[in-house]
C-alpha cells in the first residue's frame, strides 16, 4: 500500500486533463482545512532497557499485547496559502489503544518482568503534530508541484502493568525535523489529486531515528467552499531514545485508507 501511494505520488503530474485548463478550487484558494480519519493497520514494535544500561526485549505490541491491530484514527490537516507560491502546511492525528492479556511468554519492561501466565494491562498512546513551509517551485493554474522543509512531533506513552509486580510506564516526545515533496493536479473543475511525503532520517542529542509519510487523496469539490476525497495514509516511524538510565527502541508503522471532508475559501 505504500509503495502503491508513492507511485501515486511520482506520476500524479501525468494523469492532469490535456484538452483543457481545469480551474479547481484546491489550487487558488488561500485556506483549506480537512477533518476525517483512516482505517489504519498498526504493527509497533518496542523495548525498555534496565536501569542498569542492559539492552531490553522487543516486544510485538499487538501480537504479545493484543492491542488492537486495526483501528479508526482520527486526522485534521490543512494549509494557508500565504503567497502566490509559499504555503504552510500543518496535520495532527492521535492513536489510542488499551488492552488486558494473558501472556504466554516473559516480558522485561524496563525493571520490570512480567512471567508467563500474567495478565498484563497496556495502554499505548501516540500523537503526531506536522507543521511545515513549502515553496511551489512549479505552479500553473491547474497543476503546482513543491517542496517543503519542517517538523514533525511524535509524542508516545507505552505502560505496562501486571498484578504483583506493579505498573511501568514511558513517555517520550521527540521532535523530528523533515523535508516534504507535495503536488496538486487539477482534473477538472471539480476533481482532483492530492499528494505529499515527508521524509528524514537523523540523529541529535539523545535521539535517534526517522520518519516517513506518504498521503495520497483523490478530492471531490462540489461547492464553492466544500470537498470530500478518499485516499491511502501511511507512516512509518523509527525513534531511538539513548538515556543514562535506560534505552528506548521503537517502531512503527500505519498505513491504511482514508476519508476526508474539507472547508476552504
Amino acid at each position: 500500500m505504500k509503495r502503491m501511494a508513492l507511485a501515486f505520488l511520482l506520476v500524479a503530474p501525468l494523469l492532469a486533463r490535456a484538452d483543457g485548463v481545469p480551474n479547481h478550487p484546491m489550487l487558488n484558494d488561500t485556506f483549506r482545512v480537512s477533518l476525517g480519519g483512516y482505517w489504519a493497520e498498526s504493527n509497533t514494535q518496542a523495548s525498555l532497557g534496565p536501569s542498569n544500561g542492559g539492552s531490553g526485549v522487543v516486544i510485538g505490541l499487538e501480537d504479545t499485547l493484543g492491542l488492537d491491530q486495526r483501528k479508526l484514527v482520527g486526522e485534521v490537516n490543512g494549509y494557508w496559502r500565504f503567497a502566490e507560491r509559499w504555503r504552510v502546511d500543518a496535520g495532527y492525528y492521535r492513536l489510542a489503544r488499551r488492552a488486558s492479556r494473558t501472556i504466554e511468554g516473559d516480558i522485561t519492561w524496563g525493571d520490570n518482568t512480567y512471567p508467563a501466565g500474567t495478565t498484563v494491562e497496556s495502554t499505548f498512546v501516540m500523537s503526531d503534530l506536522r507543521a511545515s513551509v513549502g515553496y511551489s517551485f512549479f505552479r500553473t493554474q491547474d497543476k503546482e508541484i513543491g517542496l517543503g522543509v519542517g517538523l514533525h512531533a511524535t509524542a508516545f506513552r507505552l505502560a505496562l502493568d501486571g498484578p504483583g509486580i506493579g505498573a511501568r510506564a514511558e513517555s517520550v516526545t521527540a521532535p523530528l525535523p523533515v523535508l516534504a515533496l507535495y503536488t496538486n493536479i487539477a482534473l477538472t473543475d471539480r476533481w482532483a489529486l492530492a499528494a505529499r511525503a515527508d521524509w528524514l532520517s537523523l540523529s541529535y542529542d539523545k535521539y535517534s531515528g526517522g520518519v516517513r509519510s506518504i498521503a495520497a487523496d483523490i478530492v471531490y469539490q462540489p461547492f464553492k467552499n466544500w470537498a470530500f476525497g478518499v485516499g491511502v495514509h501511511n507512516l512509518s516511524l523509527r525513534l531511538d531514545v539513548n538515556e543514562a538510565q535506560a534505552k528506548l527502541r521503537t517502531r512503527m508503522s500505519l498505513q491504511g485508507p482514508a476519508a476526508f471532508a474539507s472547508f476552504s475559501f
